[in-house]
């Protein structure tokens, strides 16, 4: 997934504020305890720490 699409996607899901907050304030067990933005910069592939966004606030699975 390039890094548009997941910015895209965030923003249809959480709105642009909330999403923008939520990728530097909220920590995701399931990319290591890190904020969204911390791990991509480390590498994370932007698919994963979508699915760790979508797990962490019920997202419907068919939206992931």
């Amino acid at each position: 997934m390039r890094l548009t699409e997941f910015h895209e996607l965030v923003d249809g899901q959480f709105g642009p504020v909330r999403g923008a907050s939520l990728l530097v304030d909220h920590v995701l067990s399931g990319v290591g305890g890190r904020t969204a933005e911390q791990a991509i910069e480390e590498g994370v592939d932007p698919r994963e720490v979508w699915r760790a966004l979508c797990a962490d606030f019920d997202v419907p699975r068919d939206q992931w």
